[in-house]
């Protein structure tokens, strides 16, 4: 019998696609920031990206108010016609990295534009908003992801050590 997943699921498989280990994080969260403007991008790094992986750049930042949009599929800033992908100019335009990256980790964006008194935090888990509250911070943005796929456990099983997914987030860095 041939069903149609429900929403959960389907998102999770498609967060796989895009998300398949560390590296993948970094690499979308790197390609977020550079296209974000930041001239200054700082990694942490825990365990190889397993248990915790932060970044945090001097970028445009999002406003408060839409932090709840960029943690939703499809949702971007760099188009809104088919037109504008003949033009397109950044890394990243299809909107499918945070949410991605959120569907399958506990994630917390803290993040505050350069002409804005003051920021904003949104946390989630397995991509469902906990928490979204103004919140002084620094300009720019900084994410943290934690206990990747804590709601996947074939693909955590599929890691390698620690120091191997370190050399993957190197190799993309």
């Amino acid at each position: 019998m041939i069903k149609r997943l429900d929403s959960e699921v389907s998102s999770r498989i498609a967060a796989g696609e895009v998300i398949e280990r560390p590296s993948s994080v970094a690499k979308e969260l790197i390609e977020n920031s550079i296209d974000a403007s930041a001239q200054n991008i700082t990694l942490y790094i825990e365990q190889g990206g397993k248990s915790s992986f932060v970044i945090e750049d001097d970028g445009c930042g999002i406003p408060f108010e839409e932090l709840p949009l960029a943690l939703e599929r499809y949702a971007t800033s760099k188009i809104s016609t088919l037109d504008d992908l003949e033009r397109i100019s950044t890394l990243g335009y299809r909107g499918e990295a945070l949410s991605s990256v959120a569907a399958v980790s506990r994630m917390e964006i803290r993040s505050r534009e350069r002409t804005s008194e003051t920021g904003g935090i949104i946390k989630c888990e397995g991509g469902a908003v906990i928490l979204h509250t103004e919140s002084p911070t620094h300009p720019g943005t900084r994410i943290q992801v934690d206990d990747l796929f804590y709601n996947l456990p074939a693909r955590r099983k599929f890691l390698k050590t620690a120091s191997a997914e370190l050399r993957r987030i190197l190799q993309v860095v």
